[in-house]
């Protein structure tokens, strides 16, 4: 394994000082019950890539605040210039294409008030839930970069390329790295729990329902939640494998639900054993986190694994949708009932705010600035 990349970079350097040995990083991927999108049309115009796009194998997330001087309306300017001067790389290479580089960017809550402006109604930072130990310093932000591509030294480049049209507006909060793993062409690829991940996003058609939104102050934006999740690997792989499916309410040889059928069978709720009982349990993961409970409505998940350390591993968990109310009442549900709960923990939580995607007449941010 090549050596890890840290969680966190150091305040005094610069946005990228901490990020030299990126090129040869070691990462890994996977997502929380439903994890990397399934292929999808390039994006549509007027939206950022990297949401709805094929998902690269490689990932680099980094997050910001901005410098103690921007702020108010010279803070605005700053801002402006600098988005003005990221828009030709953000709009540099063609969108859709596997594995090609895509830059996404989104803003958190405070970003809004520094600069004097009026947040998007639902951008609020995400409540506390049951079980967490958030440490501030491993998640929030201001400004939040999402760069995948099939290399980490292409994602490492783009951020210092990024870095370099940003002289003294941003100040780096924390960075994580991330990959999926191989799998055959059509497959879905497990997490490290080895389990598969990203069966139950929705289509391209859901997608238009609950990702994007509609026509509006905001057309074409979205809300991104990232969670970065430490999982007890060693500890849920000493478990027997009729447990851990149990666990997770799916086979893990090849991703089906516990009623039977292939992998993208819908998980019956409400499927019995001859002696009565449920066969997916009251407490499985994807029974608390089924869209049944919440009339429908789907999240994008977009997740990545990391690998720091033998005993810091986990999930980057990023998942996409128009109403991050959503993700509120699914994790409350998770919270403390999830018979996956003794095998994660949640230390960094944000809520960022995408907006909708740049050209050169109208730069990034152009529609909340």
């Amino acid at each position: 394994m090549t050596p890890p990349v840290a969680g966190h970079g150091p305040a005094r350097r610069g946005l990228l000082g901490g990020l030299a040995a990126l090129g040869t990083a070691a990462a890994v991927a996977g997502c929380q019950g439903s994890g990397a999108p399934a292929p999808e049309p390039p994006s549509s115009p007027g939206r950022q890539p990297g949401v709805t796009d094929p998902q690269p194998p490689r990932a680099l997330l980094l997050s910001y605040d901005l410098s103690p001087g921007t702020r108010g309306a010279t803070g605005r300017d700053a801002v402006r210039r600098m988005f003005a001067a990221w828009t030709p790389l953000l709009t540099a290479g063609p969108t859709g294409v596997r594995d090609g580089p895509s830059i996404t960017v989104g803003f958190g809550p405070a970003f809004f008030s520094r600069l004097g402006s009026r947040a998007p109604e639902a951008l609020r930072d995400l409540p506390a839930f049951a079980g967490d130990r958030l440490r501030p310093e491993a998640g929030g932000g201001q400004v939040f970069l999402q760069i995948c591509a099939a290399a980490p030294a292409v994602c490492a480049d783009l951020a210092r390329r990024l870095e370099r049209a940003a002289p003294g507006v941003l100040r780096p909060r924390w960075h994580q790295a991330g990959f999926l793993p191989a799998a055959p062409p059509g497959e879905t690829p497990r997490n490290l729990f080895g389990f598969k991940d990203g069966t139950a996003n929705p289509s391209a058609k859901e997608a238009e329902r609950w990702v994007w939104l509609g026509p509006g102050p905001h057309h074409n934006a979205t809300y991104l939640v990232v969670r970065r999740i430490r999982l007890a690997t060693a500890e849920f792989g000493a478990l027997p494998v009729e447990r851990q499916e149990r666990v997770t309410g799916r086979r893990k040889a090849h991703g089906g639900p516990l009623q039977g059928g292939p992998e993208h069978t819908e998980a019956d709720l409400f499927a019995k054993t001859p002696q009565g009982g449920y066969l997916l349990p009251a407490d499985a993961h994807v029974r608390l986190a089924h869209p049944r409970f919440d009339g429908g409505a789907r999240m994008l998940r977009r997740g990545y694994s990391y690998d720091n350390a033998p005993d810091d591993q986990g999930l980057l968990f990023l998942a996409y949708m128009n109403d991050p109310n959503l993700f509120t009442r699914v994790q409350r549900r998770l919270a403390g009932h999830d018979a996956l709960g003794p095998f994660v923990e949640h230390f960094g939580s944000a809520l960022f705010f995408v907006p909708p995607g740049a050209d050169p007449a109208q730069p990034l941010g152009s529609t909340v600035l």
